[in-house]
């Protein structure tokens, strides 16, 4: 069973998007992130399986929640940092877990 003890060692923080690229080189169409999580945590880049659901342009400053404090993680030659979250649709494709920014989510704010 899971306790808050555990949970508060995931650091899930308030990202967001300044750059998109394709990511060719990975097994499974994805893209490549670079997030910004605010002065603390700072810019980031994270390999994400998006492009199902979403086109690059669409993902431009939209804010998502990323685990900050996991060992980054080599995809083919590109080294994600953070893990972007998502939850699977109907099909099993992935939709971005976003706070709702336009009530005040803050640039690196810690979820809890």
């Amino acid at each position: 069973m899971a306790t808050i003890d555990g949970f508060l060692k995931l650091d899930i923080r308030v990202g967001k998007i300044l750059e998109v690229s394709d990511f060719p080189e990975a097994k499974k169409p994805a893209y490549k992130l670079k997030i910004d999580f605010g002065p603390e945590i700072g810019i980031k880049n994270s390999s994400v399986q998006i492009v199902d659901l979403y086109a690059k342009e669409d993902l431009l400053d939209k804010y998502v929640l990323g685990v900050v404090n996991f060992p980054s993680r080599k995809i083919g030659p590109f080294e994600s940092e953070v893990l972007t979250l998502g939850v699977p649709d109907k099909d099993g494709k992935v939709i971005l877990i976003t706070p709702d920014k336009d009530n005040g989510a803050i640039l690196g704010g810690r979820l809890f």
